[in-house]
């Protein structure tokens, strides 16, 4: 390379400078190019101060003066000069810019982006934990502190709530990472700042109810009592519909008409204008089959009866199974529609603003269903609510990759397309989504890149760390190639929630605040013995009931 070359023989002079560790020596917009004295680095990494003892290395920050400012880069990548083994060239990724403040010589008025570039020649000097503290200091906006700048001591990193809120967030890390204690600790210090707030949270493995016992509901089946009639058709035919090709068709068609004669029962259409086969309108499933018996006699279908016998076969065997009681239930007939979104939406919240929808207990084959609905509502509530006291709403989707699969076919389309709906329009009407995910390549293609703010913990699959690096800001990527070296509990934050990207450690959590995911200790509950009987009997018990 024989720029490097070119500025060899002046670097040792420019190190020698107080405080300098070497310069720029090719400027290309967002990543440049930089030489720093090898010795240098080695010097500084015995500094006291954690920030600059990790100065020049990757993943470090550095500042260089231009005019009135100081620019700050991080650290990208480096490699050994091959002409000269004393001297290292460095890739760095330019962060943002703060002014200088006259009398201390302090960075100050830190903001992201660049407006002056420095030319080649430039020293470039390591950032030391008072610097940190005034990069990350936060502002007057609204925000939650979750945790320490990495790789300062007592530098505290803060989430915009609202910037965080406002454009969705993604939390990702494989299994083990802390990835539930971490979603557990933003989530209450949002529940902190916000005690009347309005989130709902899909708990699909039953964690999240113990960490929110506090400040929040928690619904399952024994409790949710979810009206089946709040399904829209698309809903309706996930659950109904069995047949698939050419007869999927056929029965969807039927299950149309007999819906919407069903709805059309009620006293309440009387007052709609413009009834519809997804209007929220309270029926009776006796009703429906009773609709779909006599249709099935007429001699005017046009069809066999073969696709009325299955819709109601279906039906019936719905009715029956005590599994979907919670939806299906004949209890569920009354217009309970207000009461159910009051509950489930926290309002009012009465200091508890979070819903935990534990799904884990309901069966498999309609949990897409109901997340689909409960999804559904929180975007219908919001665009109907238009024109009333805006209460915006978090949707927050544990196991996401489950519920926005990257597949278009097969079962569960509808959920994935109302995520991806919120997802792409969701801000407009005051809708924030959050999603929770150990798989991103996973999700549907463009909702990762929907999200404003990316939490990034580890992440062990080279597929899923492409995915995170092409839906991450360009300035982050020097933050972005650590990720698979992370620790427990820490995590890259870039992206609108934060004033630039951050690896953060995250903060403890309390004991009664964190949620029932933590791994068990194979060898310790190994030596316990005694009491299977009895744990073989309740056991067996809930699994015949079905129940908890």
């Amino acid at each position: 390379m024989p720029a490097a070359a070119e500025f060899a023989d002046a670097l040792p002079q420019a190190a020698a400078l107080p405080g300098s560790i070497g310069e720029v020596f090719q400027i290309a917009g967002s990543s440049s190019k930089v030489l720093i004295d090898a010795a240098c680095v080695q010097t500084l990494a015995r500094d006291g101060d954690p920030c600059i003892a990790m100065a020049g290395q990757v993943g470090s920050q550095v500042k260089m003066r231009v005019g009135a400012a100081w620019l700050i880069a991080s650290v990208r990548s480096m490699a050994l000069d091959r002409q000269n083994s004393g001297l290292i060239i460095a890739d760095i990724d330019f962060l943002g810019e703060g002014d200088e403040e006259q009398v201390t010589g302090r960075i100050c008025r830190f903001r992201r982006g660049v407006t002056h570039y420095p030319p080649p020649g430039t020293e470039i000097h390591p950032l030391s934990s008072e610097d940190m503290r005034q990069i990350y200091a936060a502002d007057d906006r609204p925000h939650v502190q979750i945790g320490t700048v990495f790789p300062t001591a007592d530098t505290r990193a803060a989430l915009y709530v609202d910037a965080m809120l406002g454009k969705h967030f993604a939390l990702l890390g494989s299994t083990g990472t802390g990835k539930s204690t971490s979603a557990a600790l933003i989530l209450h210090r949002i529940c902190d700042l916000s005690p009347e707030g309005h989130i709902v949270m899909i708990d699909p493995h039953g964690e999240y109810g113990a960490a929110f016992a506090q400040n929040g509901a928690v619904f399952d089946v024994g409790n949710l009592n979810l009206p089946y009639w709040l399904m829209n058709f698309e809903e309706h035919c996930e659950v109904f519909v069995t047949s698939s090709g050419s007869d999927r068709t056929v029965d969807c068609d039927i299950l149309a008409k007999c819906l919407l004669a069903a709805r059309q029962k009620n006293r309440l259409a009387e007052s709609i204008g413009r009834l519809t086969v997804d209007s929220p309108v309270p029926y009776m499933l006796s009703d429906l089959t009773n609709i779909l018996q006599n249709e099935m006699g007429k001699l005017d279908k046009g069809t066999g009866a073969l696709p009325y016998m299955r819709l109601k076969t279906k039906i019936d065997e719905i009715k029956t199974d005590p599994r979907y009681s919670f939806m299906f239930s004949g209890m569920l007939v009354a217009d309970t529609m207000q009461e159910f979104i009051a509950k489930i939406f926290r309002l009012p919240s009465n200091g508890k603003p979070i819903s935990i929808i534990d799904v884990s207990a309901m069966p498999s084959d309609i949990t897409s269903v109901v997340v689909s609905v409960l999804s559904r509502l929180v975007f219908d509530y919001a665009i109907w609510a238009r024109d009333e006291a805006q209460r915006p709403l978090l949707l927050v989707c544990e196991e996401a990759h489950r519920y926005i699969p990257a597949s278009t076919t097969g079962n569960g389309q509808a959920v994935r397309r109302i995520l991806e709906r919120i997802a792409k329009e969701g801000r407009k009407y005051g809708v924030s989504l959050g999603l929770i995910t150990q798989r991103p390549s996973d999700l549907a293609e463009g909702v990762l890149s929907q999200c404003g703010t990316i939490i990034s913990m580890r992440l062990n699959n080279d597929r899923d760390q492409a995915f995170v690096k092409a839906a991450m800001p360009e300035g982050s990527r020097g933050f972005l190639d650590t990720i698979p070296a992370l620790r427990n509990r820490e995590a890259i934050i870039c992206g609108e929630g934060v004033a630039v990207p951050i690896r953060v450690a995250l903060d403890n959590l309390e004991e009664a605040r964190r949620p029932a995911s933590g791994d068990p200790s194979f060898t310790q509950q190994w030596r316990e013995t005694g009491g299977e009987a009895d744990i073989l009997d309740r056991t067996i018990t809930r699994w015949r009931s079905q129940g908890r």
